[in-house]
Formats: C-alpha cells, structure tokens, sequence
C-alpha cells in the first residue's frame, strides 16, 4: 500500500499548463523540487507527466508527495494525547498545561510533538510533526499540527491572511474599567531577556481584542474573567498586552502576575476556527478552560 501523502483535484481550464494548476493549488516551489526529485510523482488521469503538459478541462491531477522523514533529534515518546479532532490533513489537541509544545533546552523530552511523533509511528502514519498554531509551556487548550508539510505550507498562507481565528480566556488581576477594549500596541523581544518580552514602538504590530466576561474575587485580590481573541500571533501576545494595561495574568510571574493564587498563568486557548487545508469548508473546536481555573472565580463574584 502506497502511504505517501496525495491531493486529487481537476483542471478548470482548457489549455492550462500542468504547472500553472498546480501553483493555484497551493503547492510552493519547495515542495514542486521535493516531488520531482525526492520520489513523489505527477499524474494526469493516472499518467505521468511533466509540469509543461497542457491540459484539458476536467482532466483529474493527481499530485503524490515523496514520504517525509522524521525530523532529526526528535524522540518519539508515548503518552496521552487529548485529540479533539483527526483527519488525514489535520491533528486538534487539547493541550495540557506544564508541557512545552515543542523540545527545549531546558525540556529536550516529554513535548507535545515527541509524544505526537510517538503517536504517528505507533499508527503507522508517515509524517514528521508540524506545529500550527502553538502554546507556551503553562498554556493549556486548542492546539493545531499538520500532518504534512504541505498542510503545513497551507495552514501558514492562512495565518499570513488572518484567516485562523484563535480565542484564549484568562484570569487577571484587578477589575477591567472597559467591558471591552482593543489594545494595538507593537511588541519586541527585550534587550535585557532572551525570553521576555516588551512593548516598544520599535516592535511588531500586535492587535489584541479583550472583552470581560466576569468579575470577582480570589483570596480577596480582584481579578477579571476576560476573553482574548488574537489578530495577530506575536510571542507572549496576550501576556505582554495585559501587563501593558495593568492587568497582567494571575500566575504569571514574569509579567507582573502573583504566583501565590495559582501556579502557572492562568490561559486557556477555548476556540480555532480555520479553513481546511483540502476541502475549503471551515471548521471549528472549541474546549472550555479547566476546573482549577474557574475555581480561581468561584470566591466571590461581582455582577459585571
């Protein structure tokens, strides 16, 4: 049985060159190389052919990618994975906190894409992991892996046109004045950190959309329930930008956050919308935060 990965559309237009089809599906130049050279092939209504054949209208293109190689350094590991969704283009994960997303220095095993590495290899699935949409460590919810780098190639196109829409829900301190606000400031990393960052004007625009969903109390600290919805995917985004207002993330230590109310920030990723990569048709997840969190409300609530 063939594994390699494959799409399967038709020709539109009468006359078209071959190559010219296969640019408007979305195949880059890379990965044109890749199937030429590394062993996938280019089929015609089943027929081999050379990106220069014209085509008839309704002619069936068939584009067979050579099988990918597991990219090196990454072990794959065993472990649970909470899959909200799995098709052949796409893996949804609901992510746990206190685990990194990808390897690290700090953390070279027990990520998300060794133990997804492990799970593409138990399953036979011949693919490497790539990472979509990711989490910091101690951010738990939706995340997005392609299970191709031509997946992967798509799912970038969609983010560089803002069409993945990504929803976070939070618990910071003190009490929002605004029941919703649009901070546009641009971020960049800091001088003094390797890992923090800061709003400067010499940064990258960063658009963060902030609405209130609950006020109350933990521990007789004010804290606010928001929603976050991110127009753009900066690094600490939403960490950085609520710091920026004074209401830096319960948990969240390097921003401003008190550590003693929770041990971790308190973030969730609740909702993905995208296009799929193969059909077009767009999809949804949604996941709701974790217990430990909400409890962080259930002090006293204030009517908002």
């Amino acid at each position: 049985m063939d594994k390699r990965f494959q799409i399967t559309f038709k020709a539109s237009e009468e006359g078209e060159l071959l190559r010219t089809a296969i640019e408007r599906h979305g195949i880059s130049k890379r990965g044109l190389t890749s199937i030429k050279y590394r062993g996938g092939n280019i089929l015609v209504n089943g027929e081999e052919k050379t990106v220069r054949y014209q085509l008839k209208k309704d002619d069936k293109i068939t584009i067979i990618f050579p099988l990918e190689e597991v990219s090196v350094g990454l072990i794959p590991e065993s472990g649970t994975l909470n899959i909200v969704y799995e098709d052949e283009a796409l893996l949804i994960i609901d992510k746990p906190p206190f685990i990194n997303t990808i390897p690290s220095r700090e953390h070279p095993v027990g990520s998300i894409a060794n133990i997804v590495c492990g799970y593409f290899a138990e399953k036979g699935i011949p693919s490497t992991v790539h990472i979509v949409t990711r989490l910091d460590r101690d951010t738990s919810g939706l995340l997005c892996i392609a299970k191709h780098s031509h997946i992967h190639h798509l799912m970038g196109i969609q983010q560089k046109k803002h069409q993945i829409n990504k929803q976070y829900e939070a618990i910071v301190h003190g009490h929002l004045s605004q029941q919703e606000q649009s901070i546009i400031a641009p971020i960049a990393r800091k001088e003094s950190s390797i890992i923090e960052r800061e709003v400067c004007e010499q940064g990258q625009y960063a658009h963060t959309d902030v609405k209130v969903l609950q006020k109350g109390y933990c521990q007789d600290y004010p804290v606010t329930h928001v929603r976050l919805q991110l127009h753009t995917g900066r690094t600490h985004q939403i960490r950085v930008h609520m710091s920026h207002i004074g209401h830096p993330l319960v948990g969240d230590e390097l921003y401003g956050g008190n550590r003693k109310l929770y041990n971790r920030q308190a973030l969730h990723c609740v909702y993905l919308e995208m296009i799929h990569p193969l059909t077009g048709n767009p999809i949804s997840f949604s996941s709701k935060i974790l217990d430990s969190m909400r409890n962080l409300m259930n002090n006293e609530m204030l009517e908002n």
